[in-house]
C-alpha cells in the first residue's frame, strides 16, 4: 500500500514519523521473504496515538513490525503499511536490579549489556533474534527461562483504548510463546527485574546457550526460528524428523537438515512456497501422531 494522500505526508514530520517508500519487507525480516509497502518508522511513542487516529481517518490499514525475526509476510504489494519503532539512544536504563528496556532494542545486545552490570537470568535469549518489544509479545524463552518471569511493567500502546498505558507485570498472563497482548497493541518499553549474578557466571551460561544453538540450529541460514510450537509434551521437531521430512522442499522453502522445526530459505523462496511446506508438513504429522501442530512464526498473508 502506497501512502500518497498529501494530508497524511504532510503531517508525519509533525509527528516525529518518517516515510520510507517503497519498502520490500524481505529486507526487514530473517526469512528474507516479503512483498512492498509503506513503512513509518516511528521516533516519538508520544506521537503513535495521533499517529494511528490520522491513518485511521483516512481508511490506511497498518501492522506493527517489530524485528522481524518470527514473521512470515505475504508476497507482492501488501494492502496495509507497516509501522516499525525506531530505537531511542540510550535504549537500556539500569536501576539497581530494574532494567528499563525500549521496546526497539535489539535483544540479544539487552542480554549482554545486563550480564556486563552483573544482571542475569535471560542468558537462554541471547541467541534469540529479534527486538525486545517481539520478545515480549510472544513471551519468548529458551532453556528452561522465559521472558515474561522478569516482567514488572509494560508501556505499551493498546488498541483498544487507542491510548498509551502502562500495565503491571500481575495485569498480564504469559504462557507458552503466547501472551495476553492483542495483535494490534505495540510493545514500547519494559521494566525488568533480573536477579544480581556475577558476569563470569553469566558469561559461561551464554556460552552454554551458544554452544547447544550451534550443535541444533541452522544458524547463518533465513529462518524465523521454530516454526511451530511444541504440543503438550511432545516435540515439534522430534515429530517431524521422526517422519523423515528433514530436507523436504517446496521451491526453496526447505525443512531444515540441522533442526527439523526450523523452516529455512535456501535461496529465493516465496511466501506461498513455504506456507505450503508449512500445509504439507502440518497435514503429515497430523495423520500421523492425530497431533494438530500450532504456528509459532506469526503469518501475515495478504
Amino acid at each position: 500500500m502506497r501512502i500518497e494522500d498529501p494530508m497524511i505526508v504532510a503531517a508525519l514530520p509533525e509527528l516525529n514519523v518518517e516515510l520510507r517508500s517503497p519498502s520490500a519487507l524481505a529486507g526487514l525480516t530473517s526469512l528474507a521473504i516479503g512483498g512492498t509497502t509503506d513503512l513509518l518508522r516511528i521516533k516519538n511513542h508520544e506521537s503513535i496515538p495521533s499517529l494511528l487516529s490520522l491513518l485511521d481517518s483516512h481508511g490506511v490499514s497498518h501492522r506493527f513490525l517489530g524485528g522481524g525475526s518470527n514473521l512470515l509476510v505475504g508476497d507482492g504489494e501488501l494492502p496495509w503499511v507497516v509501522l516499525q519503532l525506531a530505537s531511542s539512544d540510550p535504549d537500556i536504563a539500569l536501576d539497581g536490579n530494574f532494567a528499563h528496556v525500549d521496546g526497539a532494542a535489539d535483544l540479544g545486545r539487552t542480554v549482554t549489556y545486563c550480564a556486563k552490570h552483573d544482571l542475569g537470568g535471560m542468558e537462554g535469549l541471547i541467541g534469540v533474534p529479534g527486538t525486545v518489544g517481539g520478545a515480549l509479545r510472544m513471551n519468548a524463552g529458551a532453556y528452561g527461562m522465559q521472558i515474561g518471569s522478569y516482567v514488572r511493567e509494560v508501556k505499551l500502546y493498546r488498541a483498544a483504548t487507542r491510548q498509551i498505558e502502562i500495565l503491571r507485570g500481575e495485569q498480564i498472563s504469559f504462557e507458552y510463546r503466547h501472551t495476553s497482548f492483542a495483535p494490534d497493541d505495540m510493545m514500547l518499553a519494559v521494566k525488568l527485574e533480573l536477579p544480581s549474578k556475577p558476569y563470569k557466571e553469566i558469561l559461561q551460561g551464554i556460552r552454554i546457550c551458544n554452544e547447544k544453538r550451534r550443535s541444533s540450529q541452522p544458524l547463518g541460514q533465513k529462518s524465523a526460528g521454530c516454526i511451530f510450537k511444541n504440543p503438550p509434551g511432545a516435540s515439534a521437531g522430534r515429530m517431524i524428523d521422526d517422519l523423515g521430512l528433514k530436507g523436504l522442499s517446496v521451491g526453496d522453502a526447505r525443512v531444515s537438515d540441522r533442526h527439523a522445526n526450523f523452516f529455512v530459505n535456501a535461496g529465493k523462496a516465496s511466501a506461498k512456497d513455504m506456507l505450503a511446506l508449512i500445509a504439507n508438513v502440518r497435514e503429515r504429522v497430523r495423520s500421523a501422531f492425530q497431533v494438530e501442530l500450532e504456528h509459532e512464526v506469526v503469518i501475515w498473508n495478504a
